[in-house]
């Protein structure tokens, strides 16, 4: 999203098998990095929810995750299970 040289960045939850910027199953967050200080909302719940089921985060958006504890978080439920 966002507009040349103005990124904006909506943070969504795919299915692997669809293009890539095509239909998503729903959206869970945004990035603007333009903003002062950088913009970063994240519905914490409904990713990790996503997380427990299986999905898998790409690089870029796991070291966003991780910016916020989220990943840290699911790890720990995760492990706190067995």
């Amino acid at each position: 999203m966002g507009s040349k040289r103005k990124p904006f960045y909506r943070l969504v939850v795919a299915d692997s098998r669809s293009p890539r910027d095509g239909r998503f199953i729903e959206e869970v967050g945004y990035y603007n990095p333009i903003s002062n200080p950088e913009q970063l909302k994240l519905n914490e719940e409904v990713i990790l929810d996503w997380l427990q089921k299986g999905a898998q985060p790409s690089d870029t958006v796991r070291n966003l995750l991780s910016s916020q504890g989220i990943m840290k978080k699911y790890h720990e439920l995760r492990f706190e299970k067995k």
